[in-house]
C-alpha cells in the first residue's frame, strides 16, 4: 500500500501531513516508511530537513538514499537544481528505491515536491512520477486565500492523469482566514474524494497532533 502526497502549492504542509500519515499508520501497527524522491535544499552532508522528518516519523529504518534518491543543495525548482548539479533525474532510479521500500513496509508515503505539476527533468514532472509509481494520491489543500482554485485545478489534473484521488486534507496555514469553514464546505461539494481531516494551525508544527485529526478509515473504505 502506498500513497503519493501532493499539495496545492509549495509550503502548504505536505511534509506535516506525510509525517502525520506515517504516525497514524504506525499507531495501527503498520510498518510505515516515508519517501521524498526529489528534494531541493540540502545540508553540508547532502540531507534534507523534510526527509529527516519523514525518517523520524516512520518506523522502518533504511539508508538515507532509499528515502531520498535525489537531493540538491539549492532550494530552487528541482529541474533547475538538477541542471546546475549536472544531474538528470531518472524515474527508474526512483522506482527502484520505491520498490525496495515497499518490500520492507506495509505502507509507503511518497511526498512530492512543490505542487502536482512541478517539472523534474526536461520532459517529466511530478504528475508523471505519480503515474510511474502507480499510486493513489492524497491532496494537501493549504487553507488560505486562493485555495479553492488551486485545489480544484489540482484535483482535475489528478483525474486527467487517470490517477485515483484517495482523499484530501484541509491544512489550516492561515489561522485568520476569512470564511474558512465555507471554503472547506465548497471543496467538499466539488472534490469527488473524502475529506480525510482538518488539521488546525499548529505552531510549532506537530505531526503527532496532526495524525489525530486524520481518519484512516476513509482510506480503508476506498481500498
Amino acid at each position: 500500500m502506498g500513497y503519493f502526497v501532493t499539495g496545492t502549492d509549495t509550503g502548504v504542509g505536505k511534509t506535516l501531513i506525510s509525517c502525520a500519515l506515517l504516525h497514524a499508520f504506525a499507531a495501527r501497527g503498520k510498518r510505515a516508511v516515508g519517501m521524498k524522491p526529489v528534494a531541493a535544499g540540502c545540508d553540508a552532508v547532502g540531507q534534507n530537513g523534510d526527509v529527516l522528518q519523514l525518517r523520524a516519523a516512520g518506523n522502518v529504518a533504511v539508508e538515507y538514499q532509499k528515502n531520498n534518491p535525489y537531493c540538491f543543495s539549492q532550494a530552487i525548482a528541482p529541474h533547475i537544481a538538477a541542471q546546475r548539479a549536472g544531474v538528470s533525474i531518472q524515474f527508474s532510479r526512483i522506482a527502484e528505491s520505491y520498490q525496495e521500500l515497499a518490500a520492507l513496509a506495509d505502507v509507503v508515503i511518497v511526498e512530492g515536491v512543490g505542487g502536482f505539476r512541478v517539472p523534474l527533468n526536461a520532459r517529466q514532472d511530478s504528475a508523471d512520477l505519480a503515474q510511474e509509481l502507480g499510486l493513489a494520491v492524497i491532496l494537501v489543500a493549504g487553507m488560505r486565500m486562493g485555495c479553492l482554485n488551486h485545489a480544484l485545478l489540482t484535483a482535475e489534473a489528478i483525474a486527467a492523469r487517470g490517477l485515483t484521488l484517495a482523499g484530501w486534507v484541509a491544512n489550516i496555514i492561515e489561522p485568520d482566514m476569512m470564511m474558512r469553514e465555507e471554503n472547506i464546505a465548497a471543496l467538499q461539494q466539488r472534490i469527488a474524494a473524502p475529506l480525510l481531516g482538518i488539521v488546525p494551525h499548529l505552531r510549532p508544527a506537530d505531526a503527532r497532533i496532526a495524525a489525530t485529526r486524520l481518519d484512516l478509515e476513509l482510506l480503508a473504505k476506498l481500498a
